[in-house]
């Protein structure tokens, strides 16, 4: 009876053993099972982490991209435009094509920062499809029709068109457009290669100095018999045209009185032109081509490393009057007059080389004293 209890409870005790056994198996069996589900779990989360770093790296590189190309065209609109270029047109066709290839012979390697445009006045179909030909430029057109005025009998009324249309394609690129400077081409011009370079060159002067009304790429005395430095610049009194940049501040003075005259102002005016005018027949009827204009003379030069500073006002009048004070007195012929200033004129002075290399200054009657020279 004893052995038989005694079994009975060896017989419990194993029975619960085997049952702690399973219950121990069946726990054991249920971690195994959530490790196993945090560990498919972990896995989800590092793919999920993974796929999120390259979706993070392709966003990043998404909104760099897009700060880049904003502040490209940030650059193109505010810091990389030196001026914008506009060809002058009306009604010759063949010029304009002449002129449009010199131009993008040099401006294609600079054509960010000089934007052409072609204003055309009035309607001259073939001026127009010419224009639209080109893929580098945009074309501008100007109508009006109202009568024109002339202030003197006898003048030509081609003048005030053209004045006209100038004023209106200032107002298009300075105001609507928005650029900062606008270099004015005719429509029977060619440039120098170094031409975009040059006018570079003189926007750091021109905002340093604003009694500057105009920077021209054109001397009326460039005739290569007059002419010897391509690198020498000058102030002038007189408006020289024909290839000139002016700033959107001066534009704001001149429009509301355009195109009377502005006196007080001044105009740097190169020795050796860097435009051609190969325009016989025009507004100006051919006047003086042959013997004046065709004969100017171009050169290049590397104007990125030119000090001209020697330009501003106050250095200018004392750099000229030193040269002046060198020079041996001769008898001379009088200057020829437009609007009352000798072409080229600077204070009353009118400085060419003849023969070249020799400085001739054909003096005015009050030149010495406006430039300060005593006793001469």
């Amino acid at each position: 009876m004893r052995l038989f209890t005694t079994q009975s409870e060896y017989a419990d005790r194993l029975a619960a053993a085997v049952e702690a056994e399973t219950h121990c198996t069946s726990q054991m069996r249920k971690l195994l099972d959530q490790i196993s589900m945090q560990q498919s779990r972990i896995v989800e989360l590092e793919e999920d982490k993974k796929r999120q770093d390259e979706e993070y790296g392709q966003m990043q590189a998404l909104v760099q991209d897009l700060e880049f190309k904003g502040l490209q065209r940030w650059m193109y609109k505010i810091q990389i435009h030196v001026a914008a270029v506009v060809i002058m047109a009306c009604n010759r066709a063949d010029y304009l094509e002449r002129t449009i290839k010199s131009i993008l012979n040099y401006q294609n390697a600079v054509a960010s920062k000089y934007p052409l445009f072609v204003s055309q006045d009035w309607s001259d179909p073939q001026v127009r499809k010419k224009a639209l030909s080109y893929d580098q430029l945009t074309y501008m057109q100007h109508l009006n029709s109202t009568p024109v005025q002339t202030e003197r009998p006898m003048e030509l009324i081609a003048y005030y068109k053209i004045a006209r249309h100038y004023k209106w394609a200032l107002d298009e690129l300075l105001y609507k457009h928005n650029f900062s400077r606008v270099i004015i081409l005719g429509d029977d011009m060619e440039i120098a290669p170094d031409f975009f370079y040059y006018f570079e060159a003189a926007t750091a002067l021109m905002e340093k100095d604003k009694t500057i009304m105009v920077v021209s790429s054109w001397n009326d005395n460039g005739q290569k018999q007059f002419v010897h430095d391509p690198e020498i610049l000058h102030r002038s009194d007189f408006f020289p045209g024909l290839g000139w940049m002016l700033t959107k501040s001066t534009w704001n003075e001149l429009s509301p009185k355009w195109p009377k005259n502005h006196k007080g102002q001044q105009f740097i005016r190169l020795e050796v032109c860097r435009t051609y005018n190969f325009g016989e027949h025009g507004s100006s009827l051919g006047q003086f081509f042959r013997q004046y204009l065709e004969p100017i003379k171009l050169n290049d030069v590397d104007w990125k490393s030119k000090d001209l500073s020697y330009l501003m006002k106050d250095k200018y009048i004392k750099h000229f009057a030193e040269i002046l004070k060198n020079a041996k007195p001769i008898n001379g012929a009088d200057a020829v007059l437009k609007d009352g200033v000798p072409r080229t004129a600077y204070k009353g002075a009118v400085v060419f080389r003849y023969p070249p290399p020799r400085r001739v200054f054909l003096m005015g009657p009050n030149s010495f004293k406006l430039l300060g020279i005593k006793g001469a």
